[in-house]
């Protein structure tokens, strides 16, 4: 059985309770459960979030959206991953988190298609770093190979961002990246801070429509068209969340 399994929780130090901040009147998290149901290949949707009290709202959306949810430790997300796979018994995890409001389906599908096609030769696909931060933020990889990471994680930083442990020893795990045929790295659509929110916001506002859907492609076009919108977060710093994992990592 082949499930996404989506981070979310309210607790963002740079931007708190991002997840359910309003976008054309549904909650972010909304938004990319919405888009994530478009897949052809998830079979089951999770919410992996955590036990603190403040993130009951997010299991009473899961509930009122009929969404499965599982709540563990909050700074172990590693842990929490691996016990809410565990629990609903899924055998392919796909590994989302929860401040990508604007995933492509059909982008995750190619990456769940080509770990299905090339199982045998590669423990773990990802989309390399060709996309744009927050299109495309996608791991594919067996319960097994969780497991093991689950085992052996030692590391702040392991425990914290869940894969690290992986992509740092492809001795262990065989790996594969797919590319997007153009970089398009310099553009980013996660939500990290206000200045990312209000990017998306506005991508959002002039692209949703309530029956319809709306694909990398269409959000290329309009950034292509609006180029100035690029400066509204250039400057916001990639991927800063696992940067202070390896300096929790050096005290340590």
């Amino acid at each position: 059985m082949i499930a996404a399994i989506i981070q979310a929780r309210m607790g963002s130090s740079r931007f708190p309770n991002k997840v359910m901040k309003i976008i054309v009147e549904k909650p972010m998290l909304w938004h990319q459960i919405n888009r994530l149901r478009k897949s052809k290949l998830i079979e089951k949707l999770i919410i992996a979030t955590t036990d603190k009290i403040q993130d009951r709202v997010i299991i009473d959306f899961a509930k009122e959206n009929n969404i499965l949810y599982f709540a563990g430790s909050e700074e172990d997300v590693l842990d929490r991953f691996y016990n809410c796979a565990k629990k609903f018994k899924v055998e392919t995890v796909v590994r989302i988190t929860g401040d990508c409001p604007l995933i492509d389906p059909s982008l995750v599908d190619m990456i769940i298609n080509f770990y299905i096609d090339n199982k045998n030769q590669y423990d773990y696909v990802h989309n390399g770093n060709t996309y744009p931060d927050g299109i495309l933020e996608t791991e594919v990889f067996s319960f097994d190979i969780l497991k093991k990471t689950w085992e052996n994680s030692k590391l702040s930083s392991e425990r914290e961002h869940v894969t690290p442990y992986i992509w740092k020893n492809p001795e262990i795990f065989k790996q594969a990246t797919v590319e997007n045929n153009k970089d398009l790295s310099y553009l980013r659509f996660v939500v990290d801070d206000e200045k990312d929110f209000k990017l998306v916001k506005i991508i959002f506002q002039n692209l949703y429509k309530e029956d319809g859907m709306f694909y990398f492609e269409d959000i290329v076009r309009f950034i292509n068209q609006n180029p100035e919108l690029i400066k509204i977060n250039k400057n916001t710093i990639r991927n800063e969340g696992y940067q202070k994992s390896i300096l929790k990592d050096r005290i340590l």
